[in-house]
């Protein structure tokens, strides 16, 4: 929906969306649609935000785990700057996510991220319950936002006026380790790239959503010269394609406007090894490798002469992949997806 910058976007679209997660029915239905529409476009496993509202991570876990998918999702944590209807407590918001955990961590193809919606939502109460727990659970993941715009700053140093910088706020809590995964990332400083680094963090780019809300330009260069690991992510919402092959499209036409575009080699493995890797699962997926989960896609040449005709001339598999990306053909190309071996 049309929206001036993401604040703004937040409280008129996102937040009175997330209400009716309330209803369980719902939940499912949207559970439901989200994995098939995901599939459809060639992802098998991704890192999932639910709402406050713990039956829409029950939900999806429920909707993922028929499907036999490996996913990972948490119950967005938010006691404070939400409408009410959108609140939990520090207390109440920390006991939900671990009976998530108790419930669904580890079971199946599953894996529980505790959710601090971002820092503005969140009292440093719940920031530190939050921490607390992920200590009692070390294989657990933290997922949440990160340095998204310029007024997204200013307003983390208004609430944390103690805090060196935004980073700061999280890592005081206990939540940045190699298991975090922080989206977006582009205002930081010198000191927020250092400690990402010292905490072997892991940033999700999401660059079509950057370029929807005119947030800014994700430093890919940056990340890759202080050995920072970042992903691809569509970030759902704010996002214009569940394509991950879009998305691919869309890092490559960031990184070309600061003039460091990403090699399609690059690319790719952002799309798969990479992504595994980002999430710890590099054991598990993103190739081939004998012994690996069986989780993969095909991809064909979707009928249109004159991308064909632009295909034929692109000459190697990688040159075609890279020529499906950035001309926005990764939702039309695939052709088939197989969940452990399994044809869907």
């Amino acid at each position: 929906s049309y929206g001036n910058s993401l604040l703004d976007w937040l409280e008129q679209y996102t937040v009175p969306a997330e209400k009716a997660f309330s209803d369980h029915r719902h939940a499912e239905q949207v559970a439901a649609r989200f994995l098939q529409a995901i599939l459809q476009r060639g992802t098998t496993t991704a890192m999932v935000y639910g709402t406050v509202h713990p039956q829409s991570v029950d939900t999806f876990f429920q909707a993922a785990r028929d499907r036999n998918l490996r996913m990972i999702c948490g119950k967005a944590l938010m006691d404070r700057n939400a409408p009410d209807y959108l609140q939990d407590t520090a207390q109440q918001g920390i006991r939900d996510t671990q009976t998530l955990i108790e419930r669904w961590h580890g079971k199946a193809r599953l894996a529980v991220a505790v959710t601090p919606r971002f820092a503005p939502t969140s009292t440093p109460l719940q920031l530190q319950l939050a921490g607390d727990l992920l200590k009692a659970w070390p294989d657990v993941y933290m997922q949440t936002h990160l340095s998204e715009t310029r007024q997204e700053v200013a307003w983390v140093k208004t609430l944390y006026p103690d805090a060196h910088h935004y980073l700061d706020v999280y890592d005081r809590a206990g939540l940045i380790g190699p298991r975090s995964m922080l989206g977006h990332c582009i205002y930081l400083e010198d000191a927020e790239w250092a400690l990402l680094h010292a905490r072997h963090a892991r940033i999700a780019h999401c660059p079509s959503s950057n370029f929807f809300l005119g947030s800014g330009l994700f430093d890919a260069q940056r990340a890759r010269q202080e050995q920072v690991c970042f992903a691809l992510g569509s970030d759902v919402g704010a996002g214009t394609s569940l394509s991950m092959l879009d998305t691919a499209g869309d890092a490559y036409l960031t990184s070309a406007l600061r003039g460091q575009p990403l090699h399609p080699e690059e690319m790719f493995y952002l799309l798969t090894l990479g992504g595994a890797h980002a999430l710890h699962l590099a054991d598990h997926i993103g190739n081939f490798a004998a012994g690996k989960e069986a989780d993969f896609i095909e991809i064909g040449i979707p009928p249109d002469p004159l991308l064909e005709a632009n295909l034929e001339r692109s000459g190697c598999p990688l040159a075609r992949l890279f020529h499906l990306a950035i001309t926005k053909q990764g939702a039309r190309a695939v052709t088939a997806v197989y969940i452990k071996g399994v044809k869907q």
